[in-house]
């Protein structure tokens, strides 16, 4: 499943091709990728028909449009107070092409844009193409909330968008803020890790808690900060946590500059490009191999994987000892 990496990628693809050109017809292939759409797929492509595109935002793993009726809109910053909610899922894909362009194997919606822009920076007609093998995600329409501070002040729902307007879908509220959002807020995760005895990779996966991360850089993040995934979050010390959620930062930071971790064709960026992080991981899917670390102080350990809810861990078992007392 895309992570936060492979999410940015994508809305920094869409954006620089797609703000400020107009929706002109919307193709819903499969009536099952706007399914959250409870209005059905006929009100979907009558709200979006007409729009401009005037921000593309994130938060965690979703990304939102955010639309205006007109271009004298956009540049006041007035939106309407419906966006277009995109989740890509387990495979979900939004790929820019040519209109002319032969249609995806797994193309479920189709937006035709004019006014976007090509590779070469030249204004033109692009399509906006949802591809989804296995249909987990979708798009929707949804109404925008405001989105405050713990003093109840607004402040931007989005660090990566260009208006930074303090609004946030009403389904995409309950989602914290990630390590990569400038108004990310350590302490508040440090005080919901005190309350819970939960594993602290579970506590990672926990979207309401830390968004955007998933296995992939949970475990990245875990071996960077030299922790066993079961240790209980309120037993991280301060100094812990800091590693932990700096080693999170960091691990994304990387992957984004890489276009995201690739294992197969199912995550690609707006151009259908694959990115490359994979090949620099250290503990997710390195079982069987020396640990770098490790072999960097002259030691030798297995990194080893272990079953973890449904999926797999991955730790080396000298650096990331499990807690005592575990039965994991």
């Amino acid at each position: 499943m895309p992570e936060l990496p492979e999410v940015e990628v994508v809305r920094r693809g869409l954006a620089g091709h797609t703000l400020g050109a107009a929706i002109e017809r919307v193709t819903v292939v499969d009536g099952r990728s706007v399914r959250r759409h409870l209005a059905g797929p006929v009100d979907f492509i009558q709200q979006l028909e007409g729009a401009i595109i005037a921000d593309i935002c994130r938060r965690g793993k979703y990304l939102w449009v955010l639309l205006a009726r007109d271009t004298e809109a956009v540049l006041k910053n007035q939106v309407e107070p419906l966006a277009l909610v995109i989740h890509l899922g387990m495979s979900g894909q939004v790929l820019l092409k040519e209109p002319a362009m032969t249609a995806e194997k797994h193309q479920k919606i189709v937006l035709n844009l004019a006014g976007g822009t090509d590779e070469a920076g030249q204004s033109g007609d692009l399509d906006m193409r949802f591809v989804d093998q296995r249909i987990f995600g979708g798009m929707f329409l949804d109404s925008l909330v405001e989105t405050t501070n713990r003093e109840g002040e607004p402040i931007p729902a989005a660090s990566s968008s260009a208006l930074n307007l303090p609004l946030i879908p009403a389904s995409v509220a309950h989602i914290a803020r990630d390590p990569l959002d400038p108004h990310f807020d350590l302490a508040e995760v440090r005080s919901k890790m005190l309350k819970t005895s939960t594993g602290i990779k579970k506590l990672l996966l926990d979207q309401s808690v830390i968004s955007g991360v998933g296995n992939i850089y949970a475990d990245e993040a875990l071996w960077r900060a030299r922790l066993h995934y079961a240790k209980p979050a309120k037993t991280l010390s301060p100094a812990q946590t800091r590693e932990l959620i700096a080693g999170a930062t960091r691990v994304m930071q990387d992957a984004l500059a890489q276009g995201g971790t690739s294992f197969d064709a199912l995550y690609v960026n707006v151009n259908g490009e694959s990115g490359y992080f994979d090949r620099s991981l250290f503990a997710y899917g390195q079982a069987g191999k020396p640990c770098a670390r490790c072999l960097e102080a002259g030691r030798t350990s297995i990194m080893v994987r272990e079953p973890f809810g449904g999926r797999s861990s991955y730790r080396c078992p000298h650096c990331q000892r499990r807690p005592r007392g575990s039965k994991v």
